[in-house]
């Protein structure tokens, strides 16, 4: 299998955290892994925020009921779409899901664990004023990141077969 495979199938969900920061460098090639995702007409909409302040991070997660995978992660990616360079709702939340898949395969092929937390955007609202951002900017996700505290168990699929379409 290729190292591309490998990683898509290997990489798992990661919510809790050894107290180790990241360096800057392996933080920055997350964002550079995400800022080279796909997007329609090559709009790249997608914004991308480092919080490492505990007392910030805090706050952001006081707005999810996962809350304390952000409390155990040491950096928290913050993924936002620009409205201002958006041109359909639709395909700019697809390239924003691909720039964040980017950052989570990254973070694995350089064994940093992540967590792709959605939840958080029942108050979107709220996390972009707690953000400080302007009404261009809608949140897509917030990941936590970090050195994995333990190996990640395996991950279970279903079946290809249950997920064909007849077409």
């Amino acid at each position: 299998m290729n190292d591309v495979l490998k990683a898509i199938r290997d990489r798992r969900s990661v919510r809790s955290f050894a107290a180790k920061v990241p360096p800057k460098s392996l933080i920055d090639a997350l964002l550079e892994a995400g800022r080279w995702a796909p997007s329609g007409l090559n709009n790249q909409p997608w914004r991308f925020g480092v919080l490492k302040d505990k007392g910030r991070r805090e706050k952001l997660a006081t707005l999810t009921k996962y809350g304390g995978v952000i409390r155990r992660a040491p950096v928290v990616v913050v993924v936002a779409l620009d409205h201002a360079d958006t041109y359909n709702r639709d395909k700019d939340l697809m390239a924003a899901g691909a720039a964040i898949q980017n950052i989570l395969l990254a973070a694995a092929s350089l064994g940093l664990g992540a967590c792709w937390l959605g939840e958080i955007l029942n108050r979107k609202e709220e996390a972009a004023e707690l953000l400080g951002w302007g009404p261009d900017l809608e949140m897509a996700a917030a990941l936590a990141v970090g050195y994995p505290k333990a190996k990640p168990g395996k991950g279970s699929r279903r079946p290809l077969r249950e997920l064909m379409l007849p077409v």
